[in-house]
């Protein structure tokens, strides 16, 4: 598997954990539940801090210029085809509304 594919997952897991701490977090209400929101809080932004900059090195470490390369020709090639069919679609739609 490649390593960009495990750091995807592996973001989208740490997120999801994160949106499940926090619900049930919020589904304790006690008078002390501000304090306890607050702490979430700052545990919450240190921990995606950390994973922030573990994705960080581990992207700078996976990197290849070849892979690279390929992605930023594809997105070059396949904007260019979007600008080309939206600018077909706009025109026929004018088409349409205006009755010529």
């Amino acid at each position: 598997m490649s390593s960009r594919f495990i750091l995807a997952v592996f973001l989208v897991l740490l997120v999801l954990g994160f949106e499940v701490q926090g619900a049930q977090s919020l589904q304790q209400d006690d008078s002390g539940s501000s304090a306890l929101l607050g702490k979430v809080q700052e545990s919450l932004s240190s921990y995606w801090d950390t994973a922030k900059a573990a994705a960080q090195d581990l992207y700078q470490k996976a990197y290849l210029t070849s892979v690279d390369e390929k992605l930023r020709d594809m997105y070059s090639k396949s904007s260019a085809a979007m600008s080309t069919y939206a600018g077909i679609f706009t025109d026929q739609l004018f088409t349409l509304l205006k009755g010529e």
